[in-house]
């Protein structure tokens, strides 16, 4: 008999390729979204991609709303906890990132605890182990510092989210135990499913490859595939040594935006730029604009980060950075063609 998942945030870059890797892998899917255009939107995507949309249904969950959640796992044997606010615009007031993404992982575990599921996977991202770290080695064993002045918004929600599943999985009592593993991805590259390119990521290669971004921050950190970071998800669900665990899910050495932009032009794009754009320039815009207000933490990072448990306990073999930026790029350009 076929397992059945919940998987939230099922309409987003990273759910999406769950739900289609979760479907081909046997599972029987249960995707939480917001409203009745999000799921026709999401049937019609993974229905292009698999043949098994048949095992996928819906529920209507809220990050910042108790409604629905027990129902929504019961009967569940295992929970993907994908769905967090993304942006790199700080908010106009922190809570309004933070409270949803802590809010939404906790009643994701208490669900879960609830209706007897086995584990959760929890995505959390490489920002809860860099923080604004400007160099180094990252480890699995290492936290953001959310007392960091210029932390952005999200850096925080994520960290705070993330601590938040460990504090509420280690306070349980008794034999029969929620697990919890957590993947930690890097800057996510990588073809979207479906013609969604508003997140974070693939947005600001649109306007790469539009010839909109004249000047590039001077920031390198980890990338790993969406591809990639879906399958770790999938396998961490059951792979019994990664209970307990954080998963890095990034390549070991640091990429830069210039380096995504040197890719594109040797691959033939004509419209990124490989101008790096003054730091100073990005702190003075920070004043007065959100988005460069969220990147001034990160100016000047460059970290990697010690992946080797990954790989080994997954035999993992990470889809080359390059390979990755221009199957992103293939993908966006068609659909901003309207292919």
């Amino acid at each position: 008999m076929a397992k059945t998942v919940l998987l939230t945030g099922i309409s987003g870059y990273i759910g999406l390729h769950c739900a289609q890797q979760l479907l081909e892998s046997g599972y029987k899917v249960r995707g939480s979204v917001r409203s009745a255009a999000k799921e026709q939107a999401v049937l019609d995507t993974l229905g292009t991609v698999s043949d098994k949309i048949e095992h996928l249904s819906f529920v209507r969950l809220d990050l910042s709303s108790d409604k629905g959640w027990d129902e929504a796992a019961m009967g569940c044997d295992y929970v993907l906890h994908v769905a967090s606010p993304f942006v790199l615009a700080n908010p106009k007031t922190e809570d309004e990132m933070i409270k949803p993404a802590v809010n939404g992982t906790l009643l994701a575990l208490k669900a879960a605890k609830h209706a007897g599921v086995k584990r959760v996977v929890l995505t959390s991202s490489m920002a809860a182990i860099m923080g604004n770290k400007k160099s180094g080695t990252m480890r699995p064993e290492d936290w953001a510092d959310v007392s960091e002045p210029k932390m952005s918004t999200y850096f925080k929600s994520k960290t705070l989210a993330e601590k938040a599943a460990w504090e509420f999985v280690n306070a349980q009592t008794g034999d029969d135990k929620l697990e919890l593993t957590v993947i930690n991805p890097g800057g996510v590259f990588g073809p979207p499913l479906g013609r969604d390119i508003s997140g974070q990521s693939m947005d600001m290669l649109s306007q790469m490859l539009g010839g909109k971004m004249p000047m590039v921050p001077d920031v390198a950190f980890p990338m790993v595939d969406v591809r990639d970071v879906a399958r770790l998800h999938v396998e961490a669900m059951t792979h019994p040594e990664a209970n307990g665990l954080r998963i890095i899910a990034a390549s070991s050495e640091a990429h830069s935006f210039i380096e995504v932009a040197q890719i594109l032009n040797d691959g033939g794009y004509k419209g990124p730029s490989t101008r790096k754009a003054p730091s100073f320039l990005l702190r003075i815009m920070s004043l007065f604009d959100r988005e460069a207000k969220g990147m001034v933490g990160i100016l000047g990072m460059n970290v990697h980060a010690d992946n080797s448990k990954t790989r080994a306990l997954f035999d993992w073999k990470p889809i080359s950075f390059k390979d990755s930026v221009l199957a992103s790029a293939e993908a966006v350009t068609e659909i901003i063609r309207g292919n």
